[in-house]
């Protein structure tokens, strides 16, 4: 029996049918052992085929993890056709859904692992050894640089420093960086961390509220969501973590 730590990837899916075949064949590509390996994906608000395509590729899932669980919420929330999913005027409703997606996900997934990796069903590529490089860093979260070609600009722009004016593009050449909010293309989380509250707001985070104590000092709006989580984070006493020379592609739209 392998000593290796226990990894639980974490994927919330919508209406991504033509991405999961991909998605399954990376996850069998990765080089860490099958009994030390779970899996969890949460379904909402599908319109296409995405639940017949998971029933029909999650034999080749259950043959790679130790555990695969699969589950399905509605939350009524879709976007209207030909607008597209980062649309200014969608983006706080979606990343509120897509927060309490995460949340539920993991809530009813974690079990005993000790790592969570989140990972986006429209990743195209990502190398085999990517638990072990991520472990390897030593940090309690970190997040490779997602791109959609390699050297190209940062895809996941939730991934920055110093109020968003650096982005992982912006220190290439740099081991390791260390970053005030993360994205969740491909996310490494200590479980521990998620067992003592640390969750993705599905709201602004770090915003006032009428209701606490405030003494002296101003407040901004806050964050939502990945980015909600890495401010909690820092307020966990916790720092996040990016590397951007290891670079992960993902679909670009």
């Amino acid at each position: 029996m392998s000593d290796e730590p226990k990894i639980l990837i974490l994927t919330p899916v919508k209406s991504a049918a033509a991405h999961l075949p991909r998605y399954v064949e990376l996850v069998e590509t990765l080089d860490w052992p099958q009994e030390r390996l779970s899996l969890g994906m949460l379904e909402s608000d599908s319109v296409d085929e995405t639940l017949d395509v998971i029933d029909r590729l999650r034999p080749r899932l259950e043959a790679r993890c130790s555990r695969v669980t699969v589950s399905s919420h509605a939350y009524g929330f879709s976007i209207p056709a030909g607008q597209q999913r980062w649309t200014p005027s969608y983006q706080m409703a979606r990343r509120k859904i897509l927060a309490r997606s995460r949340n539920r996900l993991l809530f009813s997934a974690l079990r005993d692992e000790d790592w969570v990796l989140w990972i986006d069903v429209d990743m195209i590529d990502y190398p085999p050894d990517i638990i072990s490089r991520l472990l390897a860093t030593g940090f309690n979260i970190v997040t490779p640089h997602a791109v959609t070609k390699p050297g190209g600009e940062s895809f996941d722009r939730n991934s920055w420093a110093d109020q968003g004016k650096t982005l992982l593009e912006d220190r290439r050449g740099s081991s390791a960086v260390r970053l005030d909010s993360v994205g969740g293309t491909i996310l490494m989380i200590r479980a521990d961390l998620h067992r003592e509250g640390l969750i993705f707001p599905p709201f602004p985070y770090g915003r006032p509220n009428h209701r606490i104590r405030v003494k002296a000092g101003a407040w901004g709006a806050g964050e939502i969501e990945t980015e909600g989580l890495g401010i909690m984070a820092s307020d966990m006493g916790v720092q996040c973590w990016g590397l951007p020379d290891l670079e992960v592609l993902h679909h670009p739209n």
